[in-house]
């Protein structure tokens, strides 16, 4: 594109006019969801994790295969081997601190660092009196850490729009597929020097794509639009023309409002949040390597026991009322006892192989793996001895972040209280 062309300038002007409620707003693009959903209608299989892992070895000749290849990233230690389609923390990755200097002269010392969290710079757009500087100011400090990734601006919608005066704006795009926008104004607070009100909207568009567009714009940014003296007027065909052309406003019904609307939206825009966690734990003996080996293993070590202690808390699952990911509180049937932990208002259930019922003569283990072998996140813990691990000896289409802890010297007489190192 001609970098004189009026569409690069209109392009660019919008750019500047839109203040993005959250980072990954910044990433929504809706030119690349019309694009993606028509190759994603193309792209039927798509194999991922342990189970694109371990079919790369035993690759078949049917149209359903794997056809991209994904050598892995070459790095391994004594805990995990390097495996194809996944990527390994082995321990020694620097991280990027940010200094931020007093002064602009080079010579002046005194940096005042900030940890490494993407949490603190989530959301951009906060109250009047709050900062992006929610954590200490040093990286060493030992208070509890925030969970991240988590998605911030989910909570726009609740924030900003829920029970309060606003439309909702639904339709079927020929390049978006399914749209959903809501569209609020609301009056800014007025400045000294100002002589009239001013006025912003708000946006939220809602598509088929993993990233939503979320933001604001402040009327006057608007071109041909003529200021206004009431929230009352809204011109929604301007505001969504100017903050994302690529939606059809031919497509677009105003939907009913009402508590219905708003918490169906509600629903929709925070499904991704959530504060209960479940994660399997396998147990690694010394020589053992496979899948089957970890899940016939019937007693735990000393070490892992420890270990366990160290995560969380055992549980009589027998009327425990909490979260129980799946086990059984009523009838023993998923083993007598488990580990649980709370965190942050987070509540993490593990399923502990060794705790989960074992089946005598039995190498699958199906009791154990229908729980351990749904769980995305997988904390395999290895004896001294133990094989490296790889992913390509877990047959799963869930697992796909592999924690691997191995106990060092464990519970001798020298070190009484051992030690743990980690890969990822």
């Amino acid at each position: 594109m001609d970098e004189g062309s009026p569409n690069l300038e209109n392009g660019c002007l919008r750019r500047r006019g839109f203040a993005h409620y959250d980072c990954r707003s910044i990433g929504a693009n809706l030119g690349y969801a019309a694009r993606l959903r028509s190759l994603l209608s193309r792209r039927r299989n798509t194999t991922t994790g342990a189970s694109a892992a371990s079919t790369l070895a035993a690759r078949s000749t049917t149209p359903d295969s794997i056809t991209e290849e994904d050598p892995g990233d070459g790095l391994t230690n004594d805990l995990l081997e390097s495996c194809p389609f996944f990527r390994n923390e082995i321990g020694g990755e620097e991280e990027r601190m940010v200094g931020l200097m007093r002064g602009k002269r080079k010579t002046q010392r005194g940096p005042l660092h900030r940890p490494v969290l993407a949490c603190g710079v989530s959301v951009l757009e906060f109250p009047p009196g709050e900062t992006h500087w929610v954590e200490p100011a040093c990286p060493y400090n030992t208070t509890n850490r925030p969970i991240e990734v988590i998605d911030q601006g989910a909570l726009y919608y609740r924030k900003y729009f829920y029970q309060q005066e606003h439309q909702n704006w639904f339709g079927m795009d020929d390049n978006l597929g399914p749209v959903a926008v809501s569209v609020r104004k609301e009056k800014v607070e007025k400045t000294p020097n100002a002589t009239s009100h001013i006025y912003r909207y708000r946006l939220l568009v809602r598509t088929s794509e993993l990233l939503t567009l979320r933001g604001s714009v402040m009327e006057d940014a608007i071109p041909n639009l003529k200021p206004s003296s009431s929230t009352k007027t809204v011109n929604t065909k301007e505001v969504i023309e100017y903050c994302a052309p690529e939606v059809q406003i031919s497509c677009l019904r105003l939907g009913t409002s009402g508590q219905q609307t708003e918490d169906s939206l509600l629903k929709l825009d925070e499904q991704g949040l959530s504060k209960l966690y479940k994660v399997g734990v396998m147990y690694c003996k010394a020589g053992q390597s496979t899948e089957e080996q970890m899940y016939n293993n019937h007693d735990a070590g000393p070490a892992f026991d420890e270990f366990l202690d160290s995560i969380g808390e055992r549980v009589r699952l027998k009327g425990f009322d909490k979260y129980k990911a799946g086990l059984d509180n009523r009838t023993d049937s998923t083993g007598l006892y488990s580990v649980y932990a709370q965190y942050q208002d987070c509540e993490i259930m593990f399923h502990v192989s060794t705790l989960l019922p074992f089946t005598p003569n039995n190498r699958q283990q199906l009791l154990r793996k229908r729980h351990i072998g749904n769980d995305i996140v997988t904390i395999v813990f290895q004896e001294p001895g133990a094989q490296p691990f790889t992913p390509k000896v877990i047959r799963s289409q869930f697992q796909h972040v592999f924690i691997i802890v191995k106990a060092v010297n464990p519970c001798s007489r020298q070190h009484p209280l051992q030690g743990f190192s980690n890969s990822i």
